[in-house]
């Protein structure tokens, strides 16, 4: 045969069909029947563990109710060391609870802090423990806030809305999707409306004023209190000539009033105790008239209201801060009826 020609095909390869590639559905059927026949057994992919279900404990009704109430006095850049630790107030919600202190009665709640010297996992750290204080009153037990610290000249005892605060219902969680108005909240919060992002925009002496606020309270039958709510005018026979004035027992405090007095020359130093005393005196006068004017039901209401200072209970998780407790409250209140 020449070189280059093509070579022709015998009859026996002529006749030789041509081999099909079988398609995806004869390979599948092919595998099926290799299968059922015992031939390589197919291929099962293995499915994934099922993972425990997560349970999380239900909300209690009041649980956040310790948090709602505004830490009267608290110093801005404390306030994130109070709520550092996971305080349990369980001794709080439970006191609403059928059978505790505060079922079925109209309640009025203010916090605060008090710094105190604890021991937490052995370490001795000074911490800021919140306090609950609860007043039972058929009304607000005062619309107004006492700001005073040793730092501070002169005691101002002013309206909570000058600042920013005042008695709001408190929503339990099982309640706060329904209308306030609706509701016939027996729990009132003490609470601010000032934010935190907006103190850099208030001059220092503003801030601070926050920071020396007490929750004020006047009592018409303590005779020791030195605070009255109605003007008082005073006509004291001095020498050469008498002293006229007016003193607010709500606004003024004595000392510093006669002090006052004795600095503007309307006063003479040697006189300064028997015009305090004299002042005393008609302050006397003008609370048992105050006293003799008032309907039974207000008097009744001050003589059964009562005071409940709650502490956190001790957890795990939390400092033990039992050996700590204290029944003062502040210079108004005075000390609690109950500790808990």
């Amino acid at each position: 045969m020449r070189k280059g020609a093509k070579r022709k095909a015998s009859k026996k390869e002529e006749q030789k069909p041509t081999e099909k590639i079988p398609n995806n559905d004869a390979r599948k059927s092919t595998e099926e029947k290799t299968s059922k026949a015992g031939g390589r057994p197919k291929r099962i992919k293995a499915s994934k563990p099922e993972s425990e279900p997560e349970f999380f404990p239900d909300k209690r009704n009041l649980e956040d109710l310790w948090k709602q109430v505004f830490p009267v006095g608290t110093e801005w850049d404390q306030l994130d060391h109070v709520y550092q630790y996971n305080w349990n107030f369980s001794n709080l919600e439970g006191a609403f609870e059928e059978g505790g202190e505060l079922y079925g009665k109209k309640v009025y709640l203010f916090g605060c802090t008090e710094p105190q010297l604890v021991f937490f996992k052995d370490e001795g750290k000074v911490t800021c423990i919140p306090v609950v204080v609860a007043v039972v009153s058929p009304f607000p037990p005062s619309d107004k806030i006492g700001i005073n610290s040793v730092q501070r000249e002169a005691e101002e005892i002013v309206p909570m809305k000058q600042m920013k605060m005042d008695w709001v219902p408190y929503i339990p969680l099982e309640n706060r999707d329904s209308q306030v108005e609706r509701l016939k909240s027996q729990i009132f919060i003490l609470s601010c409306t000032q934010r935190r992002a907006g103190l850099r925009h208030m001059k220092i002496e503003r801030v601070k004023k926050f920071e020396y606020c007490l929750p004020y309270f006047y009592h018409p039958f303590q005779e020791d209190e030195l605070e009255q709510s109605t003007i008082v005018q005073i006509i004291f026979p001095a020498e050469p000539k008498p002293v006229f004035c007016e003193f607010d027992w709500e606004l003024d405090e004595l000392e510093e009033f006669t002090v006052k007095l004795i600095e503007e020359e309307e006063l003479s130093e040697d006189q300064k105790n028997a015009f305090k005393d004299f002042v005393k005196e008609k302050a006397r006068e003008a609370r048992k008239k105050a006293l003799e004017e008032m309907n039974e039901e207000t008097k009744a209401a001050f003589l059964n209201m009562r005071f409940y200072k709650f502490y956190p209970v001790a957890t795990p998780d939390t400092p033990d801060v039992s050996n700590v407790k204290s029944p003062f409250i502040n210079r108004y209140y005075g000390k609690a009826h109950t500790v808990l």
